[in-house]
């Protein structure tokens, strides 16, 4: 913890039954490591999107917040790794800064997903996996083009210290985040962890359906 000595790996499976004869999988390596004094990211969280027939890797957590990079077409590796682009930061930092640790920036676990005309680009800010003192929250904007910029609802650069609150902890649960967003038959929804309160805070699994307003962001009805 507190420290981006992190890498992302891939291995590669012809089946997901795990009962299947042909049910192995394959160790392709490193797609990308993060280095503490040389790299201003961490090589956590990753997801990929494919836009336009490009695939591109999301990730990122603290230092300089989430990261953005093209993948080659097999999905193995980083194209170009002098190419990393910054798509949200909950600080401002000069473009030559060198963090040497991420307090401060608690932004991570990116998710990209294509909506209409919009790339919508969710992320968890502040802390998890603190049980009672989770403050864990998810955040939005959106951009026209998959590398951005993005912004939230009041037009803020999320490279800036912007994004629209999703969710936020309440009585029941103490903090949510970390999510992903899949479409079953025609219908939007959103996977997260959440800590229960009627459970000391324990994490756990939630799945509820993502509706979208009529200016086309996504909201969580209760």
């Amino acid at each position: 913890m507190g420290k981006n000595t992190s890498a992302i790996g891939v291995a590669v499976n012809n089946t997901l039954h795990p009962f299947a004869a042909n049910y192995k999988w394959e160790d392709k390596g490193i797609m990308i490591r993060s280095v503490p004094g040389k790299s201003n990211f961490n090589a956590i969280d990753p997801n990929i999107i494919v836009s336009d027939s490009q695939p591109y890797l999301s990730f990122g957590s603290f230092w300089k917040g989430i990261m953005l990079v093209q993948l080659t077409n097999d999905l193995l590796r980083v194209a170009d790794a002098s190419a990393i682009i910054n798509v949200a930061s909950r600080k401002i930092f000069a473009k030559d800064t060198l963090l040497l640790n991420g307090a401060g920036n608690a932004i991570e676990a990116p998710y990209i997903f294509k909506k209409g005309n919009y790339y919508y680009l969710f992320a968890s800010v502040d802390y998890c996996c603190k049980g009672k003192e989770s403050t864990y929250k998810m955040i939005v904007g959106r951009a026209d083009n998959i590398e951005g910029p993005y912004v939230d609802q009041l037009g803020k650069l999320m490279t800036e210290g912007g994004g629209s609150v999703l969710l936020k902890g309440d009585d029941k649960w103490y903090g949510v985040g970390h999510n992903a967003v899949v479409t079953i038959e025609g219908a939007d929804y959103i996977v997260y962890h959440g800590y229960d309160a009627a459970d000391n805070g324990k994490s756990k699994l939630r799945i509820e359906k993502l509706f979208w307003n009529s200016q086309e962001w996504p909201e969580i009805k209760r």
